[in-house]
């Protein structure tokens, strides 16, 4: 493959490299792969999808939660991915996530999050506490990041689709954790993706420069003194990764890097490409600081590449004082420990209003889809009949879920309790989606099931992996299941909802009536 690169970045890796390093990374192209996913601890640990794995899993050192499998596995034709117990992520792509150290109950914004990888990441992290808001600017981008949402089982996070600056309009200083996974030039997929090679020429590095540095900007509005931001790219360009947190260092002496560990084969950031791309001789303060970011390379790690860097914001009173010729940055972080898991998350934590009322904007509207347009949050000006999700609750459900109910049209979500101004602003996920309210009954919807444990389902139906009849749930099939097979809450009739499961883990919902199980398992989710 290493034939097929484009000669400018050939002459650009060779003068930024060495030959010698620069060798290695061209050998690196006719090297295996390495294949990685991360265990969804809002559902089990790391430890325990090591034990109940049916193909083999070496750790990935730099995150407690990811493995390697091999090249012939299929994780994803397995039950266990459909039940959202891993997510399958290229190894390299873990670590800004892990460098962002959110802590249960953090206030979270991952601003370029789709396609969900790192923000399911995140919400593993919160454990079902505090608050996530996850933001792509394209609608068709924010679709496959709202499955993956629901797929891991996320109860405690907004999907938006705005732009950066109109977030940072309205919510400024609103987060203590940001995560920035920028668009950029992709010269880190070149070895997953011939595409990006062929791509590399049309997406310049100039062109991804003037994204990066709008959207960090952004990012820096809506982060509060004392937080820390986390900027990432999938490419090996100065101009995109130092130089740009460089100038961003420049413009805003409120911040300052943290040293990120230099640990399991990364290299720290290279403040000399950054002069060098500036054309100078020497790196000034700003530039020095880079040092402290990471860097990581195919022919160092088992992985494709990344670069990151820790940023952290004080008060603009306090302003850290940067003088040419020193370092300024901290004492190296260490990265965080893995997370148990916490059979949490069902707690509002607070008694303030999960969003802001949008209903009596003037400019707000009926709508039954989410993300119908500006001003189309919170669509309701009077308390809405409830009274089929609670029925539907007490029917089905062996306690009441936490969440502020929140109606797009006959959509029911669960928001999560923090103040948040939405007028006027494309929000595509106001919470956990639960269901449905038609004609005074309550549907329930495939992500309140992916959602839930299975100790929270009245009636259930677990199966072994092996079961044949998981694959023809999965492809939407009617099941012939008796009635001992059902696990029936003290008191409860078999006929109704059942949460299915592979094993102890949700799949979705079928209707259980006189020996047949109607399978609710959405159209679009369903074994190819």
């Amino acid at each position: 493959m290493d034939n097929q690169l484009p000669e400018a970045f050939r002459k650009k890796m060779r003068r930024l490299l060495g030959e010698e390093e620069y060798g290695a990374y061209l050998a690196s192209f006719g090297q295996e792969r390495h294949y990685g996913l991360r265990s969804n601890p809002l559902k089990l640990t790391a430890e325990e999808l090591g034990e109940l794995s049916p193909f083999e899993l070496t750790p990935v050192p730099w995150c407690p939660t990811g493995y390697y499998y091999g090249e012939t596995a299929r994780p994803g034709k397995h039950p266990y991915y459909h039940a959202g117990m891993y997510y399958i992520q290229e190894p390299s792509a873990m670590i800004p996530a892990e460098l962002l150290d959110v802590q249960p109950g953090d206030r979270v914004l991952d601003l370029c999050a789709a396609p969900g990888g790192k923000t399911t990441q995140l919400a593993g992290k919160l454990q079902g506490q505090g608050f996530l808001a996850a933001n792509d600017n394209s609608l068709d981008r924010v679709k496959a990041l709202t499955k993956n949402v629901e797929l891991a089982g996320i109860r405690n996070a907004m999907v938006t689709h705005e732009t950066p600056d109109r977030l940072a309009e309205r919510w400024p200083q609103a987060f203590n954790k940001i995560l920035v996974d920028a668009p950029c030039s992709g010269e880190g997929m070149f070895r997953k993706d011939e595409d990006m090679i062929r791509q590399w020429e049309k997406h310049s590095v100039a062109v991804c420069m003037a994204m990066q540095e709008d959207i960090l900007r952004d990012a820096a509005r809506m982060l509060a003194a004392g937080g820390r931001l986390v900027y990432s790219t999938c490419t090996f360009s100065p101009e995109e990764n130092e130089s740009m947190i460089a100038g961003f260092l420049r413009q805003h002496p409120d911040f300052r890097v943290v040293p990120a560990p230099a640990a399991h084969g990364f290299v720290p950031g290279r403040p000399d490409w950054a002069a060098e791309a500036r054309g100078a001789e020497a790196p000034d303060a700003a530039e020095l600081e880079t040092a402290g970011a990471v860097r990581l390379w195919p022919h160092r790690i088992k992985g494709e590449g990344h670069f990151a860097v820790i940023l952290e914001k004080q008060s603009p009173k306090t302003p850290f004082h940067r003088k040419e010729g020193t370092d300024s940055a901290a004492e190296p972080v260490s990265l965080p420990a893995a997370a148990s898991r916490q059979d949490q998350g069902r707690s509002g934590g607070g008694s303030r209003p999960a969003l802001e009322r949008a209903g009596s904007h003037p400019k707000a509207r009926q709508t039954g889809q989410p993300g119908g347009g500006r001003g189309s949050a919170l669509v309701r000006t009077a308390p809405p009949d409830l009274a089929p999700w609670e029925q539907f609750v007490k029917d089905n459900l062996t306690q009441p879920l936490a969440g502020t109910p929140v109606l797009f049209g006959e959509r029911l979500y669960l928001a999560p309790t923090v103040s948040l101004p939405v007028a006027e602003l494309k929000i595509y996920r106001p919470g956990w989606y639960a269901g449905e309210l038609k004609r005074g009954r309550f549907e329930p919807s495939h992500a309140l099931a992916m959602g839930l444990f299975r100790s929270d389902a009245r009636r259930v139906l677990s199966l072994p992996a092996a079961s044949p009849q998981i694959i023809h749930y999965l492809k939407g099939e009617t099941l012939e299941v008796e009635e001992s097979a059902l696990d029936c809450a003290d008191g409860t009739s078999p006929k109704g909802y059942v949460l299915v499961c592979v094993d102890r883990f949700p799949l979705g919902w079928g209707k259980w009536n006189q020996g047949m199980l109607k399978n609710e398992y959405p159209a679009g989710w369903r074994w190819v």
